[in-house]
C-alpha cells in the first residue's frame, strides 16, 4: 500500500491513474469541531495502482489530485457522492467530472433506497468489510496498518462494485437516468453554503410570516457566523435557541434575556447584539418576499390526501415493476404536490422520473388507469370507457 506524503510522489501517481478509464475515489474528513470538514485522508483506486494520500503532510501540494479530478477522459467513482465532492470543491475548486455515484446507480438499478457501501461489498463483490477501525480519527497520526487498510477497501471493492453496476446500466438502457442524476451532482451550485437558505433545514412550525422572516433572519446570520469563525452552528446558537427567537420575537435585551433556551450572558454581550440585529432585520423585509408558513403552504384538502395516497400505491407498483428505488423518484411532498396540482414543479414530473412515473401517476388521477388486484398482487390496468366516463363525470 503506498501512502504519499510528498508533492512529487502524487504527481507522479496521478499521472498514472491519469491513463486509466477510470478511478475509484473516498475521503475521510473530521467536522465534528468546526464549519468546513477537515480532510484527512484520500483513497484513490485504478486498475494498476492504488494509494492512500495523507493531505496532511507538511508541504504536500494537492494540485496534481485536483487536476485528475478536473480529467475529462478518466470517470471518478465514489460511492454516495456528496460529502467527498463537497470537500474537493471547497479546498480545489474543482468539481470531479465525468462522475459515477454507486449508490446511486444501485438505486436506478432497483437494489433499495440509499443501500450502503457495506451491503454492496457483500452482494457485488463477494467480500466482508472489518469494520473495527469504522470510527477513527482520521485526524490523528500515525494511523495504524489496520486503519489505513481500511480505508483503502472503500476503493478496492469500489472497482468491482462499479463494473458491475455499469454493466447492469449498459444492458438496461438506463445510463441516461443516472447521467440526470450526475448533473445535479457536478453543479457547483449543489455545494454552494447560501447563508440565505439556513432556515430551510431548522423543524420549526411557523405561526405567521413575521415568524418565518425572523427565522430566516436569525438563521442566515448564524450560518455566516459560522462560516466564519469555522465552527458548527450549534457552537454560536442551537437550534431549539433559534426558533424560540423566531418564536418569541424579542426586540429588546431584557426580552432576549427571558428567552430560556438562549444560553445565560448571551443578552448583551456581542451575540446578543447580533442576534437583535437580525431580528430587526428580518421584521424589516416586506412581507411580501417571505414565504407563507408551511402548514399554510402544504395545507392538503381531503380530496386531495387521499389523492397522494393512491399515488403512494401508484409508486410502490411503478417501482416493483421497474426494479428501482422508490425513494430515488419521489418523497411524500412530491406526491402530495402531484395530487394537488398536475403541473406540479416537482422533480417526480421532470425527466426520466415524469417518464417512468410522472405521467403514470397522471393517468391514475385522469381515470385512464386502474389498480386491481391479481392473485392478491396490486397492478396498474387501463380503464374500461364506461368507468372512465363514469370517473370524468364524477
Amino acid at each position: 500500500m503506498d501512502i504519499i506524503t510528498a508533492t512529487s510522489d502524487l504527481a507522479t501517481l496521478c499521472g498514472d491513474l491519469s491513463t486509466d478509464k477510470f478511478v475509484a475515489v473516498d475521503t475521510e474528513f473530521m467536522r465534528e469541531s468546526t464549519f468546513w470538514p477537515e480532510l484527512c485522508l484520500i483513497q484513490i483506486a485504478g486498475t494498476k495502482r492504488e494509494a492512500i494520500i495523507d493531505p496532511l503532510a507538511p508541504g504536500l501540494d494537492l494540485s496534481a489530485f485536483f487536476a485528475l479530478m478536473a480529467n475529462q477522459k478518466v470517470v471518478k467513482v465514489f460511492h454516495a457522492a456528496r460529502q467527498d465532492v463537497e470537500i474537493i470543491w471547497i479546498l480545489g475548486k474543482v468539481i470531479p467530472t465525468p462522475m459515477f455515484d454507486t449508490q446511486v446507480a444501485a438505486m436506478v438499478c432497483g437494489f433499495g433506497d440509499q443501500i450502503g457501501y457495506e451491503n454492496l461489498v457483500r452482494r457485488l463483490a463477494k467480500a466482508e468489510i472489518d469494520k473495527s477501525s469504522r470510527f477513527t480519527d482520521w485526524s490523528r497520526r500515525p494511523l495504524s496498518a489496520k486503519q489505513l487498510a481500511y480505508a483503502m477497501s472503500d476503493v478496492t471493492h469500489l472497482r468491482v462494485i462499479y463494473e458491475k453496476l455499469k454493466k447492469e446500466l449498459d444492458e438496461s438502457g438506463r445510463e441516461p437516468w443516472l447521467e440526470e442524476e450526475m448533473a445535479i451532482l457536478t453543479a457547483p451550485e449543489t455545494y454552494t453554503a447560501r447563508p440565505e437558505d439556513a432556515w430551510k433545514r431548522i423543524k420549526f412550525r411557523a405561526r405567521n410570516k413575521k415568524q418565518v422572516a425572523v427565522l430566516m433572519s436569525v438563521s442566515a446570520w448564524r450560518e455566516r457566523e459560522a462560516q466564519e469563525r469555522n465552527v458548527p452552528r450549534s457552537r454560536v446558537l442551537k437550534d431549539d435557541a433559534l426558533t424560540e427567537v423566531a418564536s418569541q420575537i424579542p426586540v429588546t435585551t431584557e426580552t432576549l434575556r427571558e428567552l430560556r433556551a438562549l444560553p445565560k450572558g448571551y443578552a448583551g454581550s456581542r451575540i446578543g447584539d447580533a442576534i437583535l440585529a437580525a431580528v430587526k432585520a428580518g421584521l424589516d423585509v416586506d412581507s411580501v418576499n417571505i414565504p407563507a408558513p408551511a402548514d399554510d403552504r402544504n395545507q392538503l384538502t381531503d380530496a386531495a390526501s387521499a389523492a397522494a395516497e393512491v399515488l403512494r400505491l401508484v409508486l410502490k407498483i411503478v417501482c416493483e415493476t421497474e426494479g428501482i428505488a422508490g425513494k430515488l423518484i419521489a418523497g411524500t411532498s412530491d406526491l402530495e404536490a402531484i395530487a394537488m396540482d398536475d403541473a406540479a414543479d416537482v422533480p417526480a414530473m421532470r425527466g426520466w422520473r415524469r417518464q417512468v412515473f410522472g405521467e403514470v401517476a397522471l393517468k391514475v388521477k385522469a381515470g385512464e388507469l386502474g389498480i386491481v388486484l391479481k392473485k392478491g398482487k396490486a397492478r396498474l390496468v387501463p380503464m374500461l370507457k364506461d368507468a372512465r366516463d363514469l370517473a370524468a363525470a364524477e
